[in-house]
């Protein structure tokens, strides 16, 4: 049987890595210093598989099928957007397996990818937290981009039969559980009901599947010209509540705020939290380090916290 080491939720943004730090003490310094801690004591940790939970945004999933959780167990592929890592990741597909049969069992008919291509959405917190790319993965993504979302309640019993599913599974035997995203951020709408949202840019949402790199092309220049604005909005008071409330097992806070709650005080982006409430209703554990910094220039408050001594 399996055991679960630990949890690590990770903020991730684009700028992380297009936009880093200058010196100690600038904006990002202290996430990325302490996103080392982190990956040094996973080292100590050794394990042998990590599951990521993380999102899509319009790279692999668009609104001609938009399926709530996607699943890989066979072939895994970075997409390599705003630098993160392209091509093939290592990819647990036994753990995989016993996973979407646990999931099934416990009434969650998720969607299932032979070859699932991932954004930096999982990429980059899976590399920061393993301190690379050698630790094989099983890949869940969770739609937290395309309105309408899965619940906030949904996604923590979806992360208590995930829990369960890894330790069922007959191996590996050391397995960490990574989510990566948030914490408050504030994004363009990505709802094609939204009476904004028209033209070309609707029609991308919907048909981006057709050419995705030309689709990336066009959208990550408006992402790019977000970046460096000292006054973008972050929420870090929401964001020190949310850890704060993970340093418990009563998710019921959070899940209470719901969609339109969560939106107001972590901004769109901030959905995309639903991640670390999978990944710690599956360790139930509570967080016992946390870090965090509000990073304007990188327009996210940047969290990370652990299950584990750092």
């Amino acid at each position: 049987m399996s055991e679960i080491i630990g949890f690590v939720g990770m903020s991730h943004s684009p700028f992380a890595t297009l936009l880093p730090p200058s010196a100690a003490g600038t904006a990002g310094a202290r996430f990325l210093a302490d996103a080392r801690r982190v990956a040094a004591a996973v080292t100590r940790l050794a394990p042998e598989a990590v599951v990521v939970i993380g999102p899509d945004h319009f790279h692999a999933n668009f609104y001609d099928q938009m399926p709530p959780f996607v699943l890989g167990v066979e072939a895994a592929t970075g997409f390599g957007d705003f630098g993160s890592t392209e091509g093939p990741l290592p990819v647990a597909a036994g753990l995989a397996w016993a996973v979407r049969d646990g999931l099934d069992e416990a009434g969650f008919d998720v969607t299932l990818s032979y070859a699932l291509t991932v954004d930096h959405g999982v990429v980059q917190s899976y590399e920061m937290a393993t301190g690379g790319h050698s630790v094989p993965v099983v890949p869940l993504v969770l739609n937290t981009a395309a309105p309408p979302l899965p619940s906030l309640g949904r996604c923590v019993a979806l992360g208590r039969a995930l829990g369960d599913a890894i330790r069922r599974s007959p191996g590996p035997g050391r397995v960490l559980v990574v989510a990566s995203g948030g914490l408050s951020h504030w994004l363009p709408s990505n709802d094609p009901r939204d009476p904004s949202v028209v033209g070309e840019r609707r029609d991308s949402l919907i048909h981006g599947r057709r050419d995705a790199r030309a689709f990336a092309a066009v959208r990550e220049p408006r992402v790019r010209a977000m970046a460096g604005d000292p006054d973008a909005p972050v929420n870090a008071e929401w964001d020190r509540w949310f850890l704060g409330q993970l340093r418990t097992l009563d998710l019921g806070p959070i899940v209470a705020l719901g969609h339109e709650r969560l939106e107001h005080q972590a901004g769109s982006g901030g959905h995309e939290v639903r991640t670390w409430l999978v990944g710690h209703a599956a360790t139930g554990l509570p967080l016992v380090w946390d870090s965090y910094e509000p990073v304007p220039e990188w327009i996210t408050g940047m969290g990370i916290g652990t299950t584990f001594p750092v």
